[in-house]
């Protein structure tokens, strides 16, 4: 929060739809956390009950660190500092107060909103480079980091979207360095959790909706309803002084579009790689150099050239001109030029080259879609072999553990399974999970697939495994910094581990792999 800002609480309330069940006090308070460790002097703490913590416990702590006033939703809550009970989700209310304390920026910008399973960052990094190249002063938060101005900020290791006071921050300083329009990788935990309540989005984009978080949602109809929040939300953007434009962008070759053409406002636009649609395509080429294709529309014929390649990026590519270019009005040989000059996005389908003989990728494909994408992607840009290394979660989705190898399997030809953030999960019980699934397929495992926990060690032994004119591809991690054992996050990326094997294996010098604990168990 931003130092020596203060704000009356009871203004913050009034400005909110907030229901209050106590009395607010009257004082200034001076920035508002959830994370007691984080409260500074003068703060609000927000308590939080559910999920993995209680942050009921932690009162205390965050008194100690400076917490002005406590609010939270349970009653007769005993503290050494003013309470305020609030009527409904705490989270919510988080988000408002936030919102307020900031003097509600999303208001004062044009807020385009990109939600779905796979391409989420791509496509807010393609809308993102669009505005910038029709000159529009614009603001990005993605997945990846936080884009203002100049400045570029880390979001954090293992983040998906930030909670709600760091949103509002992020858009507040946008406002303050000018920014016209952000864009926002809206995952739907953030949506579920209210980390997006009073970010007042205009324009909602959506990628697809398919096989993920079904751990935290229960169903695929109710992710699915996740993600048409923020199409619902359309409608409850207050106005702007600069207007509402209140639109949808649907994908009509994927599952969800039904279910989000029923939620959506009436100002629709879809894209499709199949269908007749408000945006086609057709003439589709991927090379090892750049994904070329024909676009179309009714008002335009335009020949796409960008050097993300896979197939996939022809769907994100649509996504972000249909945005662009039909909805906010950027001409569409400015578009094109954008994505003629769009620079790699970190960890999505990124080359590493050494000098080696053969090809390496590292990529985010964390999906069984994603995975099916990448390897389509993979199985294009050689004749050769393609050799693949990955894992899954633990204390996420147990299906994917046994669909991700079933894909790999079946579109690689070789499969290296190995650790991918365990936490407090066994690593040895999720490889056996994946070592099932890829045997349900015809994998044996020696021949085809190995387990390999250490994920440095299976890296090695991909790369070692290549031949000239093979393809490498490493994908879960993609721009990831950090690799979770128990509770701990150690600093990890992909691209330093490939970058070590391969100055391994080719007596160069290099970056040194970095550590995990199951090195510690490698003989």
């Amino acid at each position: 929060m931003d130092e020596g800002m203060k704000q009356s609480l009871k203004n913050l309330f009034a400005k909110t739809p907030i229901d209050v069940l106590s009395e607010i006090p009257d004082i200034v308070i001076s920035g508002i956390a959830l994370d007691s460790r984080k409260v500074q002097s003068g703060q609000i703490f927000a308590a939080l009950s559910g999920g993995q913590t209680d942050g009921y416990r932690f009162i205390p702590q965050a008194i100690a660190n400076g917490a002005l006033v406590v609010v939270g939703d349970q009653p007769d809550i005993l503290c050494d500092v003013p309470y305020v009970q609030i009527k409904g989700d705490t989270r919510r209310a988080l988000a408002y107060l936030a919102a307020a304390y900031y003097d509600f920026p999303a208001r004062k910008m044009t807020v385009i909103g990109v939600t779905g399973t796979d391409g989420k960052t791509t496509t807010t990094n393609m809308i993102y480079h669009i505005l910038l190249k029709a000159g529009i002063k614009a603001g990005m938060i993605s997945t990846v980091n936080a884009v203002i101005g100049e400045e570029v900020l880390d979001t954090g290791f293992h983040v998906t979207t930030p909670e709600a006071p760091e949103i509002q921050h992020y858009l507040a300083r946008m406002v303050a360095a000018g920014v016209a329009h952000a864009v926002l990788e809206t995952t739907s935990h953030g949506l579920m959790q209210g980390r997006v309540t009073a970010c007042d989005y205009d324009l909602a984009v959506i990628t697809n909706v398919t096989h993920e978080h079904l751990d935290y949602h229960g169903s695929y109809q109710a992710y699915l309803e996740a993600k048409g929040k923020l199409f619902e939300s359309l409608a409850q953007t207050p106005k702007k002084a600069h207007g509402n434009i209140r639109a949808a962008v649907l994908n009509k070759d994927d599952r969800s579009y039904a279910y989000l053409k029923r939620v959506s406002p009436d100002n629709q636009i879809s894209y499709s790689m199949m269908h007749e649609a408000t945006l086609w395509a057709e003439e589709v080429e991927n090379t090892p150099a750049e994904l070329r294709y024909i676009c179309h529309s009714a008002d335009f014929t335009g020949q796409i050239k960008t050097p993300l390649i896979g197939i996939y990026n022809v769907s994100n590519s649509l996504a972000a001109l249909a945005a662009t270019v039909l909805r906010l009005n950027v001409p569409i040989e400015t578009a094109l030029q954008a994505l003629a000059e769009m620079p790699n996005v970190p960890g999505r389908m990124e080359r590493i080259s050494m000098g080696q003989d053969f090809n390496v990728i590292v990529d985010f494909a964390h999906t069984p879609n994603g995975l099916f994408r990448a390897l389509e992607t993979a199985r294009g840009l050689t004749s050769e072999r393609v050799i693949a290394v990955f894992g899954s979660a633990g204390l996420r989705d147990r299906k994917k553990r046994q669909m991700l190898p079933q894909v790999a399997i079946e579109f690689a030809d070789l499969t290296v399974l190995t650790a991918e953030d365990p936490r407090t999960e066994s690593l040895n019980g999720i490889l056996a999970d994946m070592a099932a699934g890829a045997e349900s397929k015809g994998g044996v495992e020696g021949q085809n697939f190995w387990r390999i926990p250490d994920r440095g060690e299976a890296i090695r032994f991909a790369l070692n495994k290549a031949r000239t004119g093979d393809l490498v591809i490493v994908c879960g991690k993609g721009h990831e910094q950090s690799m979770c054992f128990g509770s701990i996050e150690y600093p990890w990326d992909d691209r330093t581990a490939v970058r070590a094997g391969l100055s391994e294996l080719l007596n160069i010098e290099g970056p040194a792999m970095p550590y995990l604990p199951t090195q510690d168990t490698v003989s």
